[in-house]
């Protein structure tokens, strides 16, 4: 394992498992045991559980059968639909998977060699900004023989109910995944840097060009390696995963699969030959439950598409839970989309394009101002220049900056009664070019309000280029443990 992964809870996986191989015995984790702990701290299982080894609930387990695939995935009895739309996103890129599990042909099973199985699996997360190692056994919690939680339409593969459990154990529990969002699971899963677009507030169904625009940036991203989800937000909880109309679930998060241009095909008349539909694919993570209107499986203008444009779509009639919408009916049906940027700062890379500068900080109380660093939102002037402030250059105006604040997720004291994440915010400021030290005056001048406006919490919160001016030299504000990330695109920005 690379020095740049920090072992969960100090267990090391290899180590680990030379040790049960040489005892001839299944690991059985001493911190995320198989029982009620694990499992739940409020609410209670519809049944009796037992925890069962895969061996124990079909003869041939794997990790994977024929690959890695987003039709895998199946919800279960939990309501994290957005752990398992990341997860269905994460299998979309190879280069991704195999991030979060590492030295997979390694940790499959070998029928040939049985006795170098040994119950042990790992998987690594992005956790508040370090890739962090969590090793689990291999039991997992059924009813009557069968998963409860996320797995495989195929019953022999555990690739998404293992790393599932993994995922439970960074956050404490099982029911600590009921709630949240997929941009959380995707960051924690590439170390993506997110941003939330609220679609009914930016009005992109009604004006067109922005929602040409918005089209072309999210299959820009989708190109590029980037991750999509989208949702429904439910107006009360009675609404929530009540189904609509139109197939749709309300409270439900979907993955975003395909974002492309689809030409009309020889079917129609010639002067529609080079007519193009702009289309976007997504997948219920319940595996089923579709979108019944136009351009749904088996709907009538399937029809004005060539045989060979359907094969190149992938387009399957059956009810998987994948399904296509007119990027126009998507815009009108869904309400927020969570685009999860991949971005490139490698120094190996030939296509690297961005620096990046990582910050750990705190809101700390001091009663002397001068120490204090917690100064609450803009809307306190008072204080707020208490805050922890960073500065940074823009010298060229076709430089770009990207910022990315995050808290320490606080799902793992939900069993102890807490769990909420704080509100979060920043403001960037124009300041003078020669400021090197904390500004302690507060002069109204340019800047950038970057604060939802209502949100009980966020867990990141973004500014992208377009949002940032360009001025010289700024400062950042961020408004709890945080993490801020800046990354400029630009050799002279720093």
């Amino acid at each position: 394992m690379s020095s740049s992964v920090k072992s969960f809870k100090d267990q090391k996986y290899h180590q680990l498992k030379q040790q049960c191989i040489k005892q001839r015995q299944l690991f059985e984790d001493p911190e995320f045991p198989a029982s009620d702990e694990s499992l739940f701290y409020n609410r209670f299982p519809p049944g009796r559980v037992e925890w069962k080894r895969p061996k124990e609930l079909c003869d041939d387990p794997c990790l994977f059968v024929n690959g890695i695939s987003a039709h895998d995935l199946h919800q279960g009895k939990l309501g994290n639909c957005w752990f398992v739309a990341a997860c269905s996103c994460l299998a979309l890129w190879e280069n991704l998977w195999q991030k979060v599990i590492p030295c997979f042909k390694e940790q499959e099973w070998d029928s040939k060699r049985p006795q170098k199985y040994a119950g042990i699996f790992h998987f690594q997360f992005w956790y508040f900004g370090e890739w962090t190692d969590v090793v689990i056994d291999d039991r997992l919690p059924t009813i009557n023989g069968e998963l409860i939680y996320c797995h495989s339409n195929v019953k022999n593969e555990f690739w998404s109910a293992l790393l599932e459990k993994a995922y439970a154990k960074l956050a404490g529990s099982y029911e600590a995944l009921d709630g949240g969002t997929a941009a959380d699971a995707i960051i924690d899963f590439t170390g993506a840097v997110a941003e939330s677009i609220d679609l009914v507030k930016g009005k992109y169904s009604e004006n067109i060009s922005e929602q040409m625009k918005l089209f072309e940036e999210l299959q820009k991203v989708h190109k590029r390696g980037g991750l999509i989800s989208c949702s429904i937000t439910s107006s009360s909880p009675s609404d929530t995963e009540v189904e609509t109309e139109m197939g749709l679930i309300i409270g439900h998060a979907y993955s975003v699969t395909a974002v492309q241009k689809v030409h009309l095909g020889e079917r129609l008349l010639f002067s529609f030959k080079s007519e193009k539909l702009f289309m976007i694919r997504m997948r219920n993570p319940w595996g089923k439950k579709e979108w019944n209107g136009a351009w749904s499986d088996q709907s009538e203008e399937w029809k004005k598409v060539s045989d060979s444009e359907r094969k190149s779509l992938g387009l399957i009639v059956q009810n998987d839970g994948e399904f296509w919408m007119a990027f126009e009916d998507w815009c009108k049906n869904f309400t927020d989309v969570d685009v999860c940027r991949i971005v490139n700062t490698s120094y190996f890379s030939i296509h690297k394009t961005w620096e990046k500068k990582m910050v750990r900080g705190a809101w700390t109380k001091h009663s002397e101002p001068l120490k204090n660093r917690s100064g609450g939102c803009f809307d306190y002037r008072a204080t707020f220049l208490q805050n922890p402030q960073y500065v940074f250059d823009v010298k060229k105006a076709e430089d770009k900056v990207l910022i990315s604040l995050q808290q320490q997720d606080q799902r793992i004291y939900k069993k102890d009664g807490k769990g909420d994440n704080f509100p979060i915010g920043f403001e960037i400021f124009k300041v003078e070019l020669n400021r090197e030290y904390r500004i302690h005056k507060l002069q109204m001048q340019e800047h950038t309000h970057c604060v939802p406006e209502e949100a009980p919490y966020t867990g990141s919160l973004c500014s992208y280029p377009n949002d940032i001016p360009s001025w010289h030299h700024h400062c950042v504000y961020p408004e709890a443990l945080y993490r801020c990330t800046i990354k400029t695109q630009g050799a002279e920005a720093r």
